[in-house]
């Protein structure tokens, strides 16, 4: 028979509430890394290498391109008719030299004509991936020239580049479309007067079967001086480098498929690190290019940049001058954006 005292169940220890307030905060600490970590990993997108690239772009060529784009045919305003002409019959010669088709897409804003380049290579009935850059540059008054090396003679000298090595080597299962863009500057930027905007309304016309885009936004300016690169806010100096020598790729969440394979065949295929980072498009102080104009007709579209002004001092300055620019790096991006070309197109 058991007595009272043998019945009564002990009395349980007290945890002290330095023990407490630990166990809080370090559930707390493990909650914060899922929630960060999960985050830097979807906007990151950690992905694998692609192989060596067979066919590299010739910096000495690029550096040529971009001293005739700044220096013969510049500066590229708008409203400079003879300018813009000289630069269309350079890139129309320099892409046909290539053994791409071409025509001109010409549209009107207001009074005014204008017109984007178009170069096709293989069959125009097959799916087609697409890869842009804007030949304007902006004016930015009269106290100065801005000759617009980076700001974007570097992407149609990308174009060139690009158009180089496709007549080397193209996908066998689609076409591919290389398309410089007028009026992507101030006054039509962020209207549906922008070249890309026109560009992505006739593909949309013709009923293409777009496998992705790919927009040059800058690609010439890198430094390893730690702190040359900037971050539009405080948080992706935790995930990103500090210095400014690395490619990247930006885009919506549903380019997130778009955007992984294009690193994955991009990064290891030269000597260049490449980044990305899926922002929601809500959020436009991030996706500020050509490519936002493609979401609408229902195409997907990633921007590649050098980041551009969260990096280059010139911008849109009278120091954006060809002698500026680091070619061999933009070489790098040119061979590897073709790596990404041949890959969205198998």
């Amino acid at each position: 028979m058991k007595t009272t005292e043998d019945s009564n169940p002990p009395t349980p220890a007290r945890v002290p509430l330095w023990r407490k307030v630990l166990r809080s905060a370090a559930l707390l600490a493990v909650v914060l890394v899922v929630i960060v970590g999960g985050g830097a990993v979807w906007v990151m997108q950690p992905t694998g290498s692609g192989s060596p690239a067979k066919h590299h772009a010739d910096a000495g060529a690029l550096r040529e391109q971009v001293r005739a784009l700044t220096e013969d045919f510049g500066p590229r305003y708008q409203d400079l008719e003879g300018n813009l002409a000289k630069c269309r019959g350079y890139m129309i010669a320099e892409f046909r030299r290539r053994g791409a088709e071409t025509e001109e897409q010409v549209y009107r804003v207001g009074k005014r004509e204008y017109r984007n380049v178009r170069a096709f290579f293989g069959d125009r009935k097959q799916p087609r991936v697409v890869v842009g850059a804007h030949y304007d540059t902006c004016d930015e008054g009269p106290d100065y020239i801005n000759r617009g090396a980076d700001d974007n003679a570097s992407g149609v000298a990308g174009l060139l580049g690009l158009a180089a090595l496709l007549q080397q080597e193209r996908p066998s299962g689609s076409a591919v479309e290389l398309v410089a863009y007028c009026t992507e500057e101030p006054p039509y930027f962020s209207t549906e007067h922008m070249g890309s905007y026109r560009h992505a309304e006739i593909l949309k016309s013709e009923g293409v079967a777009v496998k992705g885009v790919l927009v040059l936004e800058m690609i010439g300016f890198y430094s390893d001086e730690a702190g040359s690169q900037r971050y539009p806010a405080g948080l992706f100096e935790l995930y990103y480098p500090s210095r400014g020598n690395f490619l990247s790729l930006v885009g919506g969440v549903e380019e997130r498929k778009l955007m992984s394979v294009a690193k994955r065949a991009m990064k290891g295929s030269a000597p260049l690190p490449v980044y990305s980072s899926c922002i929601p498009r809500s959020v436009d102080g991030v996706h500020l290019s050509d490519h936002i104009n493609y979401w609408p007709f229902g195409f997907t579209a990633v921007m590649v940049t050098d980041t551009s002004y969260y990096r280059n001092p010139n911008y849109h300055g009278e120091g954006d001058l060809w002698q500026t620019l680091d070619y061999e790096r933009m070489a790098h991006a040119v061979t590897q954006v073709h790596q990404a070309v041949l890959k969205l197109g198998e």
